[in-house]
């Protein structure tokens, strides 16, 4: 029972430390401009289909795969932050809201056109060899590490949680220890300020929308090795990464990894009571937590002014 309950924690964290890594992305747009980027799970959904297709159409090694797609991700972000966004700056922010819910059907639209609907996956001949993990027919466990009980931890989830927190470490030092980090924290205090300052506001908000989709690339990517990859996968994950920074106080970057962890978790173990209840439990523990903190865990309670 025991080791049944450390392995589903360890699934928990693994699927936690994804969807911090999308969660991060709504959460650094969101605190500098105010908006949710509901087309960011379409650059998770792009970035698995970028590596997908460097891999099995031009042979590209998945090492080299993976940042070539964080590059491209982060350039979609930028583009449509310069098309969508940015025009729309000065406007309410419903009409913003409305055309990043635009952007996403578009992008899944897009997907579905040039890869049609048809589930794809990452073929295992073109992964390293590492994370194909299986036990043997005498019991030898192959790229996995054992754990008490029999079950076994893939190399490749200790991989997605391993480069989850490096990922995060490097973000959390960019923002507290570079230029452009202090630039992007001035931005989110006061955009108008920052502005006055001489900061030059829409190349940081640029930034930030290349540093999530990345981030949200990545993602994509490891959730195309053990999953399929359709026009629609943003939409599932996108949907649980939004409560998660929701759940962790949306703005924070801390409480969006936090509120990924705990989604994670939540979602792992609901599955385990009932199948049916596997997105249920995570929103249901989110919905309890802004019933008791509205701001989320880590979120900072404002006051609107007249």
């Amino acid at each position: 029972m025991m080791a049944q309950i450390f392995e589903q924690l360890i699934n928990g964290l693994v699927l936690g430390g994804i969807y911090a890594l999308i969660a991060v992305g709504y959460t650094m747009v969101y605190g500098i401009i105010q908006l949710i980027n509901f087309a960011h799970g379409e650059i998770y959904m792009f970035g698995a289909y970028i590596a997908l297709m460097l891999i099995t159409v031009f042979g590209i090694p998945f090492w080299i795969a993976l940042p070539f797609s964080m590059l491209l991700c982060a350039i979609l972000g930028m583009l449509i932050d310069f098309v969508a966004y940015r025009p729309l700056r000065n406007a309410p922010r419903l009409s913003a809201l409305i055309t990043a819910i635009g952007i996403s059907l578009a992008l899944q639209n897009l997907a579905r056109m040039i890869w049609s609907a048809r589930p794809r996956q990452f073929p295992s001949e073109s992964l390293p060899s590492f994370f194909l993990s299986e036990v043997t027919k005498t019991g030898e466990v192959i790229n996995a590490i054992p754990l008490p009980g029999g079950g076994i931890l893939p190399f490749r989830d200790v991989f997605i949680l391993f480069l989850a927190i490096v990922l995060m470490i490097v973000l959390n030092m960019l923002i507290y220890l570079t230029k452009i980090g202090k630039a992007m924290r001035a931005c989110a205090q006061n955009a108008v300020a920052a502005n006055l300052m001489g900061i030059r506001t829409n190349q940081v908000i640029a930034v930030t929308f290349a540093i999530g989709s990345a981030l949200g690339a990545v993602a994509g990517i490891m959730v195309g090795l053990s999953e399929v990859v359709t026009p629609t996968m943003g939409y599932h994950k996108g949907v649980a990464a939004f409560a998660a920074a929701v759940l962790g106080g949306i703005g924070s970057i801390s409480g969006a990894i936090f509120g990924g962890l705990v989604i994670g978790i939540a979602e792992v173990f609901g599955a385990d009571i009932h199948s049916g209840y596997r997105i249920a439990f995570a929103y249901i523990i989110m919905i309890l937590v802004i019933l008791i903190r509205p701001s989320g865990l880590f979120g900072k309670s404002t006051s609107t002014r007249a």
